[in-house]
């Protein structure tokens, strides 16, 4: 796939994000039934497709109020166990961070069996600075993927899930796009002293917005345990 040029962008013709209002929060809601093998690789479709639309080549600062944004690469990946290909950035450092929280998510998920059920957020959300106070964090968006693990009795079954779970998949990425599509709320383009503020410049080779991965566990009884993950600037708890 084709890397997006690069941009060039005036500091001073930009808004200021030092002074920020409360937010409303957009939230989003996406369920998928899966076998056991599948869950890692549907999660993590789901998850690369919001990041192609929640991220941003690296900011490049020349001299005072100018900046360049850099290229985005985006990579094919084939599932194994999912009748399904999908695009995510190109970027290992971003895709290790996501395998490894939608890794905890699935042996946590898995080792209630066949009676617990899951769910996954992507919290996105701006720092806003009250000196001397600490920074508060606002989220602006929230992507939660429930999880519903089936058991299935023989390879037949299997072979048909692969496919119906690959359709099922492509709708809701379908989906995901058109929600990316609408006139919602986004952070204002910050100024180079605010940029943490609003991206994570921890990475390299990309910059998505600030956020935040969660999970939470149901067993059998209805008891609840929910686990943050990951938090911004590559700080995991």
């Amino acid at each position: 796939m084709a890397e997006s040029s690069e941009q060039v962008c005036q500091e001073e013709k930009l808004p200021d994000c030092t002074s920020v209002p409360t937010m409303n929060c957009q939230s989003e809601v996406l369920e998928v039934s899966v076998e056991g093998r599948q869950i890692e690789e549907a999660v993590l479709a789901l998850l690369h497709t919001i990041l192609v639309h929640r991220s941003t080549g690296k900011f490049h600062y020349k001299n005072e109020g100018t900046y360049s944004i850099g290229t985005v690469g985006m990579q094919d990946i084939d599932c194994d166990f999912i009748k399904l290909t999908y695009v995510r950035v190109s970027s290992e450092e971003l895709d290790q961070i996501f395998k490894k929280a939608v890794g905890d998510f699935k042996n946590a998920l898995q080792n209630l069996g066949s009676d617990g059920l899951g769910q996954i957020s992507l919290e996105f959300y701006q720092k806003v600075s009250y000196w001397p106070l600490e920074d508060e964090c606002i989220p602006w968006e929230v992507w939660t993927i429930k999880v519903n693990v089936v058991n299935l009795a023989n390879e037949q079954e299997q072979q048909i899930c692969q496919e119906k779970v690959g359709e099922k998949l492509g709708e809701k990425i379908i989906n995901i796009v058109e929600v990316m599509n609408r006139h919602e709320y986004l952070p204002k383009m910050p100024t180079q002293s605010e940029v943490d503020n609003v991206f994570d410049t921890s990475l390299k080779d990309v910059q998505p917005y600030l956020y935040k991965i969660s999970y939470q566990i149901t067993d059998s009884l209805g008891t609840s345990v929910t686990t943050t993950v990951k938090t911004d600037q590559g700080h995991w708890l």
